[in-house]
């Protein structure tokens, strides 16, 4: 594998021209896991005509079931694209085993943990080697949830992140069963005997999800549960964060609920930090769900331009409404 990176071996596998948009896709080979066989697709997109130009690096996270496509499509319509166009410096990448990156040899035990703590730094140390910025983070749904542990376990930090942005993203909605100790176990021993989830099958997105990341879900909702591993606290670790913080949800979205996310964003310890409903009641169009606040049109016409002013005032002083005040209607 041949190396654009003085961190770890990286390969430039594509690099094509859409429409007004550059999208070049490097291999990363971090080495950084007990898994060496990990290789993460990292995907840039840049304007055409500012292809020489070092802009702002935004990263963004997808979520469960989920590829890269969440944040672009084909066509060059997504919150990725829009981002591009309005002049940052657009990264994403593709947990491992989803998109462009290759199943590792312990696929089926991937979990939250391996992305916190090993696959999102090496992400952040390589944008910010191209780049030569700290790069801002915007993750959705379990995306957002992996942004948060690796925040909470300090394997990220002010110097790897500007900013983060979770939408529909939250740990604390439990499902009672699951905090039966007989009932855990069963789960447990009847889902270990499966390789992974299948988002086709059960018409939640088009990728699978390793069975870890199940498994692991299921612990932090048990009896006596907590957001974490057997080594950290993330929960506890959130209340030392200072890294500015947009969290956003969605009054339809009935997946993550509004109250286990405000849950999520008030256990930060960020000074600067925003909260979010999107809905009817605080002056939008509609009650988004947990996908259409990202994904589709009137997302496009009234949460885009949100998160670009987001993006843009981190670093213009303490946040408030106003900084935020974008109008709801198209």
């Amino acid at each position: 594998m041949q190396s654009s990176s003085d961190l770890f071996p990286v390969a430039l596998i594509s690099a094509e021209r859409r429409g007004d948009l550059i999208e070049d896709v490097y291999r990363l080979k971090p080495g950084n896991s007990p898994d060496f066989s990990v290789e993460l697709a990292v995907t840039r997109l840049g304007l055409v005509s500012g292809a020489n130009v070092r802009s702002v690096p935004v990263i963004l996270v997808h979520g469960s079931f989920s590829n890269r496509r969440f944040w672009y499509s084909p066509k060059g319509i997504g919150l990725g694209a829009y981002l591009a166009r309005a002049g940052f410096d657009v990264w994403i990448p593709e947990m491992r085993g989803h998109g462009l990156s290759a199943r590792n040899q312990a696929y089926r035990h991937n979990r939250v943990a391996d992305y916190a703590r090993y696959d999102l730094p090496s992400v952040a140390a390589f944008v910010r080697e191209q780049s030569g910025q700290i790069p801002h983070w915007i993750g959705h749904s379990l995306g957002g949830t992996t942004l948060a542990a690796a925040l909470g376990g300090q394997y990220l930090g002010v110097e790897q992140a500007a900013s983060v942005a979770l939408f529909g993203s939250q740990v604390t909605r439990g499902f009672w069963p699951l905090k039966l100790p007989p009932v855990q176990w069963i789960s447990r021993f009847i889902l270990k005997r499966f390789e992974h989830v299948s988002g086709s099958r059960l018409k939640r997105g088009p990728e699978d999800e390793p069975m870890g990341v199940l498994l692991e879900s299921m612990r932090w909702r048990g009896l006596f549960a907590r957001f974490g591993d057997k080594k950290e606290d993330w929960w506890a670790g959130l209340r030392d964060v200072q890294v500015p913080l947009l969290a956003v949800t969605a009054a339809g979205d009935h997946q993550d609920p509004a109250w286990a996310c405000r849950e999520l964003y008030e256990q930060f310890g960020s000074e600067r930090k925003q909260f979010l409903c999107l809905g009817r009641e605080q002056g939008f169009t509609e009650d988004f769900g947990h996908v259409q606040m990202l994904v589709s049109k009137a997302a496009q016409a009234q949460v885009w331009p949100l998160v670009e002013a987001w993006l843009e005032q981190p670093a213009m002083g303490p946040v408030t409404e106003s900084t935020l005040n974008v109008s709801a209607t198209p």
